[in-house]
């Protein structure tokens, strides 16, 4: 008996007998530009810059930039630009944005007719706790602060955790999303940006009001974040993060697999750096996701899949999604029951 994309996706998760390996984002509703994560009403006013677009400001009064050669959009650099300039009287610099008045007939014509028979329906929740602190206040001032002003930073980060619950209760009520997305990169390629003990003294608490309110609410969490994090796996089980998106290849994702027992779910595995370029070599794409499916699927709790969610350029989302169905394909056949009773 045939099941759908959707039960394929929740069986990888439960390691329940899945009958299907590949693209991810296959066995979710998709936007017109392929992605995962369908528009919603605080998404839409808290708002964002479109590709191209420099100086765009959000309800938080933060000044973003969105070259067109890059993934997404990043705070601007500009000094002069900065919302939070002295972490100690943060409430003086802004006010958290009112959630009444939200565009939802904007967002629900923007959504469409989504099939949620078939495919989950996930929505993004706005950026997470620590690119919201390094958002308001620069990243340099950021980073300072986590260390000579901990007590402020963690004062903020906790009333913004409480906005973002207003705010998920708004898109859960309306939306009934399977999953939310939540976007924070925690390191750089190679190591994290605060030290462990500083991130679960400062960050941590606010991850487990918020995410301890998604659990609530009976959603699964995913969470974004392509950079290095292993050091914080096992914290991530248990914050409640079902499925942890973006682990690039400088993780040891075997370490992390054995360390969280297979209960934290890996999307990810290719290395953008590697093949995200206009004018890569077709079988370069083609070698790489082969490598990755041969490397990291025997875990048991992985699927391949971009780790900046979709490349920057089309032609390579193209040839890498026609390999991953193709070697998907190919790795359930030979491997059937992989993925069952992990």
């Amino acid at each position: 008996m045939s099941i759908t994309p959707k039960e394929n996706f929740l069986r990888l998760l439960r390691h329940d007998t899945p009958t299907w390996f590949g693209n991810p984002w296959d066995c979710f509703n998709l936007t017109p530009e392929g992605k995962p994560s369908v528009p919603d009403a605080v998404s839409l006013y808290v708002g964002r810059p479109a590709k191209g677009e420099t100086g765009y400001t959000d309800r938080f009064g933060v000044v973003w930039d969105f070259p067109a050669d890059q993934p997404g959009p990043t705070p601007s650099t500009d000094p002069a630009r900065k919302v939070i300039r002295d972490i100690a009287c943060w409430r003086e610099y802004f006010d958290f944005p009112p959630l009444d008045g939200l565009p939802w007939d904007q967002a629900l014509a923007m959504s469409g007719t989504l099939d949620r028979e078939n495919k989950l329906v996930m929505c993004a929740s706005p950026r997470g706790m620590f690119e919201f602190s390094h958002a308001m206040m620069g990243f340099e001032d950021a980073l300072v602060n986590y260390i000579v002003e901990p007590e402020s930073v963690a004062e903020l980060l906790g009333a913004y955790a409480d906005w973002k619950i207003a705010a998920a209760k708004e898109v859960i009520d309306v939306m009934r999303p399977d999953i939310i997305l939540n976007h924070d990169d925690w390191g750089s390629k190679d190591k994290l940006f605060l030290p462990p003990a500083v991130w679960r003294v400062v960050v941590r608490p606010a991850y487990e009001k918020f995410y301890g309110y998604l659990k609530s609410r009976d959603v699964l969490i995913m969470h974004h974040c392509d950079c290095y994090a292993q050091d914080l796996a096992t914290d991530m089980v248990e914050l409640g993060i079902d499925i942890w998106q973006g682990p690039t290849p400088e993780n040891d994702l075997r370490a992390v697999a054995e360390a969280t027992r297979g209960r934290l779910f890996l999307l990810g595995g290719i290395d953008m750096s590697y093949i995200d370029f206009p004018d890569i070599p077709e079988d370069r794409v083609r070698d790489h996701i082969r490598r990755v499916i041969e490397q990291y699927a025997p875990l048991g709790c992985f699927l391949p899949c971009y780790t900046s969610i979709r490349p920057v350029h089309d032609r390579v989302m193209v040839i890498g999604n026609d390999e991953m169905a193709r070697r998907g394909a190919l790795y359930m056949g030979t491997h059937p029951g992989n993925h069952a009773g992990s």
